[in-house]
């Protein structure tokens, strides 16, 4: 029983140490992120994913409200949809509904040939 209270003590003794020793460790971590993280924030939005623009969009408009204010701005901000630009596909699919309306009518070669003729011209 003695060498249990022992062992006890000196574990307890090690652990007070090494939790004493972390703290300043700990203190030190988040100086590090915080200076790793403002390059990362001055990255261009390019990098980031849709959603983190427009978290990043939202937050800046955000600067000086507070508490509910900020909350339901940041609520309705992030809700809103954002018109996508027009895509090379959706383009290609547009010059597509163009030629297949014109080549109405048009049946075999001669509509394949059309088709053909009509997407590489637009």
């Amino acid at each position: 029983m003695r060498k249990f209270l022992s062992l006890v003590a000196l574990g307890l003794t090690l652990a007070a140490g090494v939790a004493q020793a972390a703290e300043p460790a700990k203190a030190a971590a988040p100086a590090a992120p915080t200076a790793a993280a403002a390059p990362a924030a001055s990255a261009p939005v390019a990098d980031k994913t849709p959603q983190q623009s427009k978290m990043a969009t939202c937050n800046k408009d955000a600067e000086g409200k507070k508490g509910d204010e900020r909350k339901t701005f940041m609520k309705s901000c992030l809700s809103t949809k954002v018109e996508p630009a027009a895509s090379p596909k959706s383009a290609q699919q547009n010059k597509m509904k163009s030629c297949n309306a014109d080549a109405a009518g048009k049946k075999g070669d001669e509509r394949k040939a059309f088709m053909s003729e009509c997407l590489k011209s637009k």
